[in-house]
């Protein structure tokens, strides 16, 4: 990618360029978001309703891992972008070298850590006896394949920074469409149960690696591989972690909530709470990996304005992602309000399960049109370099409101005379609700100091 087309994100129509830069990240992230749905659909309808809940159980691990990814990739590529606003290609090369080395560094500490005390962390996570059986065999082979992991995401996102978002597009749409291939077979006609779903999905994440290799290799590149930059260098990893700190702290959050939660859903609603918990969840973040696209496409150009002094244009590409994430959220809450029973059939044949899902579905989508604008102002502040505040934003739901609710609203419904699974679900929505305002609060005080420019 030229420096002459790099300079569109501070000339071209907001519009043009969101659309232009987001539409591939949508449409890889819609891609992703049936990537991660297609295990749970295979594996539910293949193994059963305790192997779908054991799945459940297991993605808090995996958050964790895809947590030092985010760490690494998102710090890194918004630090890229602002090298480049700011004509710096020579960081913006070390950048990408310390995205490599740093994913492999924490690719395979977690993956030495995971294999170790895997039984200990899934029953912490909420396993049973009957499911950890099903949590283990998916973990051990995702463990197995972590820095294939980290790279995979860490270049994915590099490739969006420097102007292309389409090949990212297609390397994310290849993993799924051969994890969606492979599941059925592994699955199925190889009889490997979860183990297969799991292996299928590094298998993909392989291939795809190998593609991001080669652009990298490519010396007409603005940013590649090349001798002399394969150190570390204090200063850019210390800030590409700085930046990075806010989206990883959030995933680690969301890690740490999904644990409490599990472990209330077992206690009050047993296995198959957790498993209506993971379908729903599932469903839910088919439209948010839609809203991180959004916030994919809007990431270099607000970074870039940023970078470039260009205030204005960075405050109009934020206002439009917001907008856009906002009508996103909204059909979910659409679909989660009129027919929550066919998106659960996508994951179950369980007639019992089915049947106790489809109340908790409803309550937890209920206000998933607001979920939008914080999602997308958090990552406005970690594109323009503001980690204190995204980190700030992205705790204030999962800490500040999700835990105390999860954990103090069962009590409260059960003295009123309610069920106490009841309060675990209605945590979600009110959490939702209480984060938005606090990110409206937030973003009204700092636009108003940006329009000063």
């Amino acid at each position: 990618m030229s420096s002459q087309k790099i300079t569109e994100l501070g000339t071209a129509s907001i519009r043009s360029l969101l659309l232009k830069y987001a539409m591939p990240g949508i449409i890889a992230m819609t891609a992703m978001s049936i990537y991660n749905m297609v295990d749970s659909i295979f594996i539910g309808h293949g193994v059963g309703a305790m192997a779908l809940s054991g799945l459940t159980v297991a993605k808090p691990f995996m958050d964790i891992c895809a947590a030092f990814g985010t760490l690494v990739g998102v710090g890194a590529s918004s630090l890229v972008a602002i090298k480049l606003g700011e004509k710096d290609y020579r960081s913006a090369n070390d950048v990408l070298a310390n995205v490599v080395i740093l994913n492999v560094i924490l690719g395979a500490l977690i993956m030495v850590v995971g294999l170790f005390w895997l039984d200990p962390i899934l029953y912490a996570f909420g396993a049973s006896e009957t499911t950890i059986v099903y949590a283990r065999e998916y973990m051990e082979i995702i463990l197995l394949g972590n820095i294939l992991t980290h790279i995979y995401y860490g270049l994915n996102s590099m490739l969006r920074s420097i102007g292309h978002p389409r090949i990212s597009m297609y390397a994310t749409i290849l993993a799924v469409a051969l994890n969606v291939i492979l599941d059925p077979i592994f699955i199925f006609v190889l009889d490997m149960g979860v183990r297969g779903a799991a292996l299928a999905t590094i298998i993909s994440q392989l291939v795809s690696v190998i593609i991001e290799l080669i652009i990298f290799l490519n010396p007409k590149e603005i940013i590649y591989f090349h001798r002399g930059i394969w150190r570390l260098k204090r200063d850019i990893t210390m800030r590409a972690l700085g930046i990075g700190l806010a989206p990883f702290l959030m995933h680690m959050a969301a890690c740490f909530v999904v644990i409490v939660l599990n472990n209330q859903l077992k206690r009050y609603g047993g296995d198959m709470a957790i498993a209506t918990f993971g379908m729903t969840n599932r469903f839910m973040f088919f439209f948010a990996m839609i809203v991180m696209g959004i916030q994919q496409g809007m990431q270099p150009i607000v970074g870039y304005n940023y970078g470039a002094k260009l205030y204005q244009r960075m405050t109009r590409a934020f206002k439009l992602a917001v907008y856009c994430a906002t009508c996103v959220m909204g059909t979910l809450l659409l679909f989660g309000e009129i027919v929550p029973e066919g998106f659960i059939r996508l994951f179950t044949h369980d007639e019992a399960l089915i049947a106790q899902s489809i109340t908790p579905a409803r309550i937890m989508l209920c206000v998933t049109f607001m979920i939008g604008f914080p999602m997308v102002s958090g990552n406005f502040y970690t594109s323009i370099g503001m980690s204190s505040k995204a980190i700030f934003l992205s705790l204030s739901r999962q800490v500040l409101y999700l835990i105390p609710m999860i954990l103090l609203l069962p009590h409260l419904f059960e003295a009123l005379g309610f069920s106490p699974i009841m309060g675990v679900w209605w945590a979600l929505p009110i959490s939702d609700a209480l984060s938005s305002f606090t990110a409206a609060i937030l973003i009204n005080r700092d636009m108003r100091v940006f329009r000063q420019y």
